[in-house]
Parts: C-alpha cells; sequence; structure tokens
C-alpha cells in the first residue's frame, strides 16, 4: 500500500501554504510601498510649496533689491543659520546637505536653500499642515487589516483551486494504491484530462501494462526453469553416481564422472536458490521454528565431496542447538551456499561453526578475501585469482539475506568470517 502523506506533506496544504505566503508577502510589500508612496507625496507637496515661495521671493529681490516678505506666515527668510529655531540649528550645522528636520513638540521644518544667494535660507514650519504622520498609527493599523483580510481570501481561493488541481491526482493515486499484477486497471488514463495529470497517468498505465508483463515472463521462466532444468540436472546427477559405483578400473574415468556429479550437484542447489529467491510469496510464508543443529549436519553431509582428500576438521559449536524461526528451505539453501564456500577454500586447518547472539558465525582458515576484492566480494562476478567459480555465491547468499531480513557481514582475517544476524 502506498503510504499516505500527514497533513504537512500533502500536496494541496502545499499549494495552500505557499500561495497564502506569497499573497502575504505581496500584501505586505503593497502596503509598505502604499505607506512609503503617502510619505512621498506629503514631502513633494511640501517642497513644491516652498520651491514656489522661494520663486516668489527671489523675484521680488531681483527687482527691488530688498527681500520682500513671506506670502506665508508658516515660512521665514534667514541669512544666518545662527537664526534658525533653535530645535534643528545644530543639525543643519552638522549635516548641511539636510532639508527635512523634525524639532520638538511635533514640529516639523524643511530647508530651502537659495542656489544664487550665499547664506539665504527659507525656513517652513509645517507641522500644522501634515496630514499623513497624524494618521500614521491608523494608516499602519488598516494595512495590516487589509493585508490579514486578503491573505484569508487568497488561502481560500488557494484551497478551492488546490481541491480542484489535486483532485485527479488523488484519484490516480488511489486507483494504483496497492493494485495487485493479476488485476491492473487498462484503459483509465482515458478519464483523465489531457494535461500533464492525463501525461502522468497514461505513463502510469503504460509502466504497470509493462510491470504485468515483465512478471508474466518472470512465472513463466520460474516455471520453466523448475520443469525443464531441474530435472535434467536430478538426472545427470543420478546417472554420474551410477557410473561412479559401477567403474572400478579406469581412475581417470571416476575423476571426470565426480566432477560431472559435483558440478551437477552444485548447480542444483544453485538453481534451487534462484528459484526461490524469484518467488516473492516465499518472504514470509512457511515460517516455523527449526532446529538448527540438523539442518548444519545435513548441510555438511551434502557438501563433504569438496572435503575429499583435504585435512580439514569441522568443529560444530553446541550453541547451534536452538531454534531459528524461519523457512527450512531458505535456511538450508543459505548453510549450503556458505558451507560450501568455508569447505572449497580451506585446503587445510578446521571450519567453525557457532551460533552467538542470535547470529550464525561460520569461520575458516583458508586463504582468506584477498584485499582487492575485500570491499565488494558480494556484489556479483566478483572473486579471487584462485577461485574456480563464477563469483555468484556469496552474491546469492547476499540477496539471500535481503530477500529474508537477515543481516550478512564478511571480514577477514586469518581466514574467513561469515555472519548472518537472525532478525525477529
Amino acid at each position: 500500500m502506498i503510504e499516505r502523506p500527514d497533513k504537512f506533506h500533502s500536496l494541496s496544504r502545499r499549494i495552500v501554504i505557499q500561495f497564502c505566503i506569497f499573497t502575504f508577502a505581496i500584501s505586505a510589500v503593497y502596503g509598505l510601498i502604499s505607506f512609503l508612496l503617502m510619505y512621498t507625496l506629503e514631502d513633494n507637496f511640501f517642497r513644491k510649496e516652498i520651491q514656489l515661495e522661494a520663486e516668489y521671493l527671489s523675484f521680488g529681490y531681483q527687482q527691488t533689491g530688498e527681500w520682500p516678505p513671506t506670502r506665508r506666515p508658516n515660512m521665514q527668510l534667514h541669512f544666518t543659520k545662527a537664526t534658525f529655531p533653535a530645535d534643528f540649528m545644530e543639525i543643519s550645522v552638522e549635516e548641511p546637505r539636510r532639508t527635512e528636520f523634525t524639532g520638538n513638540n511635533g514640529k516639523h521644518y524643511h530647508l530651502y536653500t537659495f542656489p544664487q544667494y550665499e547664506n539665504t535660507f527659507l525656513v517652513a514650519e509645517v507641522s500644522n499642515e501634515l496630514f499623513v504622520r497624524p494618521i500614521r498609527s491608523g494608516v499602519i493599523q488598516f494595512l495590516s487589516i487589509s493585508t490579514l483580510f486578503v491573505s484569508i481570501f487568497a488561502c481560500l481561493i488557494a484551497w478551492l483551486i488546490s481541491r480542484k488541481t489535486t483532485r485527479p491526482l488523488k484519484e490516480l493515486a488511489e486507483l494504483v494504491d496497492g493494485v495487485e499484477p493479476e488485476v491492473i486497471p487498462r484503459g483509465f488514463s482515458k478519464h483523465y484530462p489531457n494535461n500533464e495529470v492525463g501525461i502522468l497517468a497514461s505513463t502510469i498505465e503504460k509502466s504497470l501494462h509493462r510491470i504485468s508483463l515483465t512478471l508474466d515472463r518472470e512465472k513463466c521462466f520460474t516455471r520453466d526453469v523448475s520443469h525443464e532444468l531441474r530435472t535434467p540436472l536430478a538426472i545427470i546427477k543420478n546417472a554420474a553416481e551410477l557410473l561412479t559405483t559401477q567403474t572400478t578400473s579406469n581412475s581417470e574415468d571416476k575423476k571426470l564422472l565426480h566432477r560431472i556429479a559435483e558440478a551437477s550437484e552444485k548447480m542444483e542447489k544453485t538453481v534451487y536458490t534462484l528459484l526461490m529467491l524469484a518467488r516473492e510469496e516465499n518472504t514470509s510464508q512457511g515460517k516455523e521454528n527449526v532446529q538448527l543443529m540438523p539442518l548444519i549436519e545435513q548441510s555438511t553431509i551434502d557438501n563433504r565431496a569438496l572435503l575429499v582428500g583435504k585435512k580439514v576438521d569441522i568443529n560444530i559449536a553446541n550453541s547451534c542447538h536452538t531454534r531459528i524461526y524461519a523457512q527450512p528451505g531458505m535456511l538450508k539453501v543459505l548453510l549450503d551456499n556458505l558451507l560450501s564456500n568455508a569447505f572449497q577454500y580451506t585446503l587445510s586447518g578446521e571450519v567453525n561453526i557457532s551460533y552467538l547472539d542470535n547470529a550464525l558465525v561460520i569461520q575458516d582458515t583458508g586463504p582468506g578475501i584477498e584485499p582487492s576484492i575485500s570491499d565488494n566480494v558480494t556484489e556479483p562476478a566478483i572473486k579471487g585469482t584462485k577461485s574456480t567459480g563464477f563469483g555468484f555465491g556469496l552474491s546469492i547468499v547476499k540477496r539471500l539475506c535481503a530477500h529474508q531480513s537477515w543481516q550478512l557481514s564478511v571480514s577477514s582475517q586469518n581466514g574467513t568470517t561469515v555472519k548472518v544476524a537472525f532478525i525477529t
């Protein structure tokens, strides 16, 4: 089954949240711009008024040689900064390019400097004419409330849009959720609009169809392999064993027959392992509490041919008298692969088998794993220079452990140690 997204990761909720955040940010920026625009318009109005008054005074001075009185009572001519109002005189000296000042008791000043007349200034006290600053708190409150309402309205619209937009995706997800290969729906992409959702539905339908064909081919393959390969291999194995018992004179013939029997037995085990790995139903079905010791003894007997002519001691610890919750067939395949590797590569010494902390441990005194392949020894087709196989033994063991949720670890120090932890 497809894992359902929680409320923080749902696509529709993400659309709503992101749209709301975007709208809130845009509204806030718009409110700030509007607020600054009001201040700018107010300042431009005052600058225009003082500019017109300065032009009037300059024209009068040019005509008569004397400065005429100002027409507006809130504007005064000054011929030195020392006569400026005390609440901004020092600041005007420190910042000679500044044209706007805030005084005491809410007073606000605008300063105009006559460019053609040195030390001639026009000061306008505009506190009674301010129209933005007195309502600044109200403007901020209005912009904040309007931003909030716009954001709520935008969230509502985003919620409606997201529902409409994601409804086809939800329907598509519910359609393919937990679909079985045997009942894959056909032609469902035609019911979706000709947009990205329709393209996705068509792609999913084609993919499901290809998966269905692949599964059918895999089932046919495993069925054919089981029927067409296992029977001939059993015949070859039995025929080789029979000829071995009947041949008494030619030792070379016996060696050849022994190699044929050994190869057929190995092929039979490999085919059986691959067939079990290919069948998904073998993952959890048929598990039971299996006695480990009898399986180890049987696997040791089945692979005894690999110890012929070698001085190798097989030590099975008493800790192996235990039970493991697993499929007997899978466990036997695991033991066959691990013990055959240990028997094959140990020319002399011993192979120790134990069960510690819910883990099977197989140690041998063989040459160990070559350093050049130690990091990826469980990958397919990886083998040492002295190996006579194809390098798939530990790869199959790795797949088998993954198939049964067991943990595999391989180390090489004074031989090779393989550990399989059985997770409960």
